[in-house]
């Protein structure tokens, strides 16, 4: 099993819309609504490529009821920690004509001592049922990184790798709690190293430091360009194939859960690292965010390329 921890769960809703936003009455031509998060994302995703998933985080009033039900609804067991308050709502408006999309994300409400107690207690009961544990995106008011440190402590505890997805200095002050796996993108990597990063070679050289400082796979995330991945069985240098994008949105997510996957199967690094690219990929030629077709995945296996250096 896979558990995923979603400290700051929300709805996502998608407006699409044609023309510019600022100054107008804007009317939208569709809507869509599903449970979001990151780390829900990475639990639909999991489950879709044939894996059993447990989602555990914090919820709140009936927009964490709706957020629990689609994810049952997805045949992901619901282990959630209920809190006082609303869960998130997070709007993505994409525009039609220009191809932009526009992010508003609400910050979620406040957790107690108490509700990150309970969710740590939560956690610690579902540990021994799973193979690999994800923990993505922010935490709430009035947790911050120790809760972050702590989950990872129990897993290492119980012997289980940890990937851990997160940003900014939340990120920074996570990596001395040594969590299995991470997954900064291009400007997470600068901000962590505080270099430009230029080249490839200089992306491989900051992915090597944080592998030797005792992360076991750094996964530096490239977008369109593919990633680069320093871990114990070498450096590889990962490209994927160019793809109608419909929706970037929950690429990174799809990534981790395929990564996720490849370890709880017990797969080599290479079809790991395989595995997530593609599902990473076919996330992008969907509308829905954080989903995947599973034709889509075993189109795009063979065509990731994947070079050791």
């Amino acid at each position: 099993m896979i558990l995923t921890v979603t400290a700051n769960a929300a709805i996502d809703k998608r407006y699409v819309v044609e023309g510019p936003l600022v100054g107008n009455v804007n009317r939208v031509k569709s809507c869509q609504a599903n449970a979001g998060g990151k780390g829900i994302n990475v639990a639909r995703v999991a489950s879709i490529i044939g894996e059993k998933v447990t989602a555990t985080g914090f919820l709140g009033g009936h927009a964490g009821k709706f957020i629990s039900e689609r994810v049952e609804a997805r045949g992901i067991e619901s282990g959630f920690v209920w809190c006082e308050g609303e869960s998130r709502t997070c709007i993505n408006i994409y525009d039609e004509n220009s191809g932009e999309q526009t992010e508003f994300l609400e910050p979620g409400f406040g957790v107690t001592e108490d509700d990150c107690r309970r969710l740590v207690e939560k956690y610690r009961s579902l540990l021994p049922a799973c193979r690999v544990v994800t923990i993505s995106g922010s935490t709430p008011a009035g947790a911050g990184p120790q809760l972050y440190k702590e989950l990872i402590a129990a897993a290492e505890e119980a012997g289980i790798p940890v990937l851990l997805d997160t940003s900014g200095k939340l990120l920074e002050e996570c990596i001395d709690a040594r969590p299995t796996m991470i997954k900064p993108n291009i400007d997470e990597i600068r901000a962590l190293t505080g270099k430009p990063m230029n080249s490839r070679g200089d992306i491989l050289a900051a992915a090597g430091d944080l592998h030797d400082k005792g992360i076991s796979i750094v996964v530096i995330s490239l977008g369109s360009k593919g990633s680069l991945v320093s871990c114990s069985e070498g450096v590889y240098d990962v490209r994927v194939p160019k793809v109608n994008t419909v929706n970037t949105v929950g690429c990174g997510d799809s990534m981790i859960a395929g990564f996720a996957a490849g370890i709880s199967r017990g797969l080599p690094i290479e079809e790991t690292i395989r595995l997530a690219s593609a599902v990473s990929a076919a996330n992008a030629l969907r509308l829905e965010t954080g989903f995947v077709v599973m034709e889509d995945v075993n189109r795009l296996l063979p065509q990731i390329e994947i070079k050791k250096i």
